[in-house]
Formats: C-alpha cells, sequence, structure tokens
C-alpha cells in the first residue's frame, strides 16, 4: 500500500478489556505501523501482569516500562515521550499507531491540554494541606470561577483534585505572557482516524470477569509482593492503579482475598463505564462492537481507505 504524502495517526481508543492491544498488533502488521501504548499503568516498569504488557504480542509496543514504580508520572511527561516518538515515525514514513483506554493520554497527544505542563508547587501545597474541601473550593473559585463552577459534587469533595486545580490557577495568573504550552500533535482531521472499540454493557463485564481471572492465574498478587517486598509504598503514584490498590487491605491483614479480588472486578466495571462516558463525547471515534464477529475485517476496510487517500 502506497505511502501518503502527508503524516497521518491511527487511534484504537475505548473500555478497558475489548482488545485494543491485539487490535493495533493485527493493523501494524497490515500497514506498517508502530503502535503506541496509551494506558497510564504500562509505562510503570515490573508492572506487568495487572497492566496486561505480559500478554504476548507480536509485536513491540512503545510507551511500556518508562518509569520505576516508586517514582511519579505526569501526563506532560507521557505527551512529549509520544509526542517525539509519532514525528520519528513520521520522518520515517511510518503509520503510528496510537492505542489505549486512557483518554486524557490520548487527548493530549492528539489535541493537547493546556494544563499538563503546569507543575508542582510544593510549596503551595504545603500551605493548602490539612485544609477541608469546603475551604479549597472557596479559594479556586476566587481564583478560576469559571473552573470552579465547572466542577461536578464529586470534584468539588475530592481535596486533591481541588489542590491541583488551585495549583493551576495559580501558575496561570503568574504566568499570563506565557502561551503555546500544552500543545498536542495539532494535525488536520482527516489526517486522524479515531477507532473505537465497545460492546453491550453485558458482554463487556463478562471480558472484565475473564481478564480477572486471567490476571490472577497469571500471579498478579505475586507480582504486588514483589512490589511491596522491593520496597514500593502504598502512596507511591504507581500503586493507586487498577488492579493494584485494591489489594491494600489483604496485604494489610484487614481483608480478605476475596474481598480484594471483588472490590477489583466492581472498580472494573466502574471505569470501563467511566471510560465510555469519556470517549462517548469524542463525535470523531468510529465505534466497532467486538460481540459482533467480522469487526476486524470492518476496521481493516475503513483504516484502509482512510490511509491510502491523501
Amino acid at each position: 500500500m502506497p505511502v501518503p504524502r502527508f503524516n497521518k495517526l491511527l487511534v484504537i481508543c475505548g473500555p478497558t478489556a475489548t482488545g485494543k492491544s491485539r487490535l493495533a498488533v493485527q493493523m501494524a502488521g497490515v500497514f506498517g505501523g508502530e503502535i503506541i501504548s496509551a494506558d497510564s499503568r504500562q509505562v510503570y516498569k515490573e508492572m506487568d501482569i495487572g497492566t496486561g504488557k505480559d500478554l504476548r504480542l507480536a509485536a513491540k509496543i512503545w510507551g511500556y516500562d518508562l518509569v520505576d514504580p516508586d517514582k511519579e508520572f505526569s501526563v506532560a511527561q507521557y505527551r512529549n515521550y509520544a509526542l517525539n516518538i509519532i514525528r520519528h515515525f513520521f520522518s520515517s514514513g511510518i503509520l503510528p499507531i496510537l492505542t489505549g483506554g486512557t483518554g486524557l493520554y490520548i487527548k493530549a497527544v492528539v489535541d493537547g491540554i493546556n494544563t499538563v505542563d503546569v507543575p508542582k508547587n510544593d510549596d503551595l501545597r504545603k500551605v493548602l494541606e490539612g485544609k477541608k474541601p469546603e475551604e479549597l473550593f472557596e479559594s479556586l473559585a476566587q481564583m478560576d470561577p469559571l473552573k470552579a463552577a465547572s466542577m461536578n459534587y464529586s470534584d468539588k469533595r475530592n481535596p486533591r483534585r481541588l489542590v491541583r486545580a488551585i495549583e493551576i490557577a495559580t501558575w496561570k495568573i503568574d504566568n499570563q505572557d506565557k502561551e503555546n504550552y500544552g500543545q498536542g500533535l495539532g494535525l488536520p482531521a482527516g489526517r486522524v482516524l479515531f477507532i473505537g472499540l465497545t460492546a453491550p454493557p453485558i458482554y463487556l463485564n463478562s471480558l472484565i470477569e475473564r481478564r480477572v481471572r486471567q490476571r490472577l492465574e497469571a500471579g498478579v498478587e505475586e507480582e504486588i509482593k514483589n512490589l511491596i517486598d522491593r520496597g514500593v509504598s502504598w502512596e507511591a503514584q504507581a500503586m493507586s492503579a487498577l488492579g493494584y490498590r485494591q489489594w491494600r487491605d489483604y496485604f494489610a491483614g484487614k481483608a480478605s482475598r476475596e474481598e480484594a479480588i471483588t472490590a477489583w472486578k466492581k472498580e472494573e466495571v466502574k471505569y470501563m463505564r467511566r471510560q465510555l462516558t469519556w470517549f462517548k463525547n469524542d463525535k470523531r471515534i468510529n465505534w466497532f462492537d467486538v460481540s459482533l464477529s467480522g469487526y476486524e475485517e470492518k476496521v481493516e476496510s475503513m483504516v484502509k481507505r482512510w490511509y491510502s487517500k491523501d
């Protein structure tokens, strides 16, 4: 297939357990592409089973193992990494395939997010430490009334989100003369193709049930134990990941193994619903039902038409 004269990006997204990585590998084989993971859990080293990196996929996937599990990793760091990789592929005439379920990662790369480059302000965080959500929200409302008005009930009760919002508002006030921060690729609409994988809720629930079972059989419990033995704290950013944090009470002797697994499954379902809500708001996505046979051929046909057209 001829390489287009213009740079193009294929995005494969959707909720957890729908087979995005496997489809990406298939598309990479057909179109000579390279895959970049857009999964906020897969950036951590030594976290393979719980994040799905242990799957035997016949392709290299960029974006794995970027940072140690006891280190923090921001959206800005991911965006910078992914943009560098994608631009390298552009210069080599290779189709980059961005795939994953972390919608914020995908948005940061494709569209840009102005706030991702705002650094942590440790001094400010110390000042805000211990303040009640009501106090934090009042401070935010005075600094950025539009942001405060856009927050839902959950956001208003979440100290971490409120502190970050105040941090961003403070940075904006101090840097009003700065422009062009947080930019993404900026490709014209026709040069980015969004493929979304979905299925009816009952089917998605069954996929999650199967995935949890497979990861248990693969040894995710031992993987978490090794991280703890290595000295990775439960307070580390990596350990807040889905499939890991639900085991905290179990390892502390406060919950049974069955309770940990049940909590994990419930949180996977909640996460799937949040992902669907996020992605359904993006009207650029072309949706395919993975519960129907032959969807892969339909995806390939759409990609072929898009990729062959300048």
